[in-house]
């Protein structure tokens, strides 16, 4: 069983920052790959970016240039750092754990980028 904590959203201007973080605890687990989502109202959840475990990553068009993904193996943390942010990236943004076979999900935290 794998905990995950988020912290860091909230509410900004356009064109402002924001840096969401993820803490994944359990007992005896290991992650394959790390990832934020994010669902707007009335919309699907999105993939926003992933990361696996040698670093490489990928992310949505609609944030490519703008958002970084960034892991720490060591602490069993994933953070999303958010530039340039538009009235269009306000969600409730989750973080995701695949471990194993499992997909593990935090419980969210809201974005609201102010036009």
């Amino acid at each position: 069983q794998v905990q995950l904590v988020e912290s860091g959203g909230g509410l900004v201007q356009a064109g402002g920052s924001l840096r969401l973080s993820c803490a994944a605890s359990g007992s005896r687990f290991s992650i394959n790959a790390m990832a934020w989502y994010r669902q707007a109202p009335g919309k699907h959840r999105e993939l926003v970016a992933g990361i696996i475990s040698d670093g490489r990553t990928n992310y949505a068009e609609s944030v490519k240039g703008r958002f970084t993904i960034s892991r720490d193996n060591a602490k069993n943390t994933v953070s999303l750092q958010m530039n340039s942010l538009k009235p269009e990236d306000t969600a409730v943004y989750y973080c995701n754990v695949l471990s194993g076979p499992v997909d593990y999900w935090g419980q969210g935290t809201q974005v609201t980028v102010s036009s």
